[in-house]
């Protein structure tokens, strides 16, 4: 197949899942029409924020992509920001998100600098992304401590198992990300599906098959770390800011309901941090599960969840986890028109 073909087998997929979601929202079109009535304008600045969110990605990617790059190559912000929208669209819209939206990336991305090494580069970003969301829940830990001992939060045993458990979680994560980034994953990672029964013979012949190249994906992956730590850390630094910038969209849903923590300042302030902490065990729980389209149930469940330990009405996480899925929808149908569009050439 073409790389045409597979554009337009991606743009496919996700048009098909964008009509599945907006059949099975878990609540009626006059329901969700009331919610969005409820948000008003603030509806711009929720959906506004992602403009940021995506640009800061995409500053992360490029710092991983110029270790890539030959000296006469180039690739444009603005198609890196393109490829950054495309990408997470697709992983909304798809199951297991990578499956979607990394392949689509090499691809896309192949065309500027070669195979292996958009490979690499997009590998390289997805570990990043995922190592970044490590650190988001690791901090926020200490974060929601801080917040318990000046009598914030709430805080009891069940509680300090809890966050015992994700700091245990992420050390153990930490680890194997340094593993990977030390020695490269790509042909661990193959061999581990082989493992998988049913796919061991299919493992097999992959690697026989492809065993260069997945050796110099491996090396270009162990290397960014050891010759590029800047960008390697600058990459990393953006990519948890982005998480930071993101909990601003709860922010202002919090402040639609009037929440602001007595408001002045320090109000505006403490509401920020508890967005923060929303956002981080929000994402925590829907990435346990992630093998749904757009983690339907989950993402829901654990803005439920995470509003409820803040001390917060249920109904205000079901309001938040409604604007937030809309926000998806829309963010969606944004990256399947720029897939469409032809930027090669910016």
């Amino acid at each position: 197949m073409t790389k045409k073909g597979i554009n337009n087998l991606f743009f496919i997929i996700g048009v098909v899942a964008v009509v599945v979601m907006m059949f099975t929202f878990d609540v009626s079109f006059i329901e969700l029409w009331d919610h969005l009535c409820h948000a008003g304008y603030w509806l711009i600045p929720i959906i506004g924020i992602w403009i940021f969110v995506y640009g800061i990605n995409a500053l992360a990617w490029r710092e991983i992509i110029k270790c890539e790059i030959e000296p006469d190559e180039h690739v444009s912000f603005w198609r890196i920001f393109r490829l950054t929208i495309t990408g997470y669209a697709l992983n909304y819209a798809t199951p297991v998100g990578g499956l979607g939206g990394e392949p689509y990336r090499i691809v896309e991305l192949s065309k500027n600098i070669g195979n292996q090494r958009a490979a690499s580069s997009v590998i390289l970003y997805a570990m990043m992304h995922i190592f970044a969301h490590f650190w988001l829940w690791f901090t926020s830990v200490f974060l929601y401590l801080a917040l318990a001992a000046i009598g914030d939060l709430p805080f009891n045993s069940a509680t300090a198992i809890v966050l015992f458990i994700i700091v245990v979680f992420c050390l153990i994560a930490f680890y194997l990300f340094s593993r990977g980034y030390k020695y490269g994953l790509v042909i661990k990672t193959i061999r581990w599906i082989g493992k998988i029964p049913g796919l061991k013979g299919w493992s097999i012949r992959f690697l026989e098959r492809h065993s260069e190249a997945l050796h110099n994906v491996d090396e270009h992956i162990a290397s960014l770390h050891k010759q590029d730590k800047r960008s390697f850390y600058a990459s990393l630094l953006l990519e948890y800011a982005s998480r930071i910038v993101q909990s601003l969209e709860i922010m202002f849903m919090l402040l639609l309901f009037g929440i602001d923590c007595g408001g002045g300042l320090s109000g505006l302030t403490l509401t920020f941090l508890h967005s923060i902490l929303i956002l981080s065990f929000t994402t925590l729980l829907a990435n346990l599960i992630g093998f749904l389209p757009m983690q339907l149930g989950v993402q829901e469940g654990g803005f439920v969840i995470s509003i409820a330990v803040m001390g917060l009405t249920a109904a205000l996480g079901i309001f938040v986890s409604i604007i937030c899925r809309v926000r998806e929808i829309i963010w969606i149908l944004i990256g399947l028109l720029l897939m469409k569009l032809d930027f090669n050439k910016l």
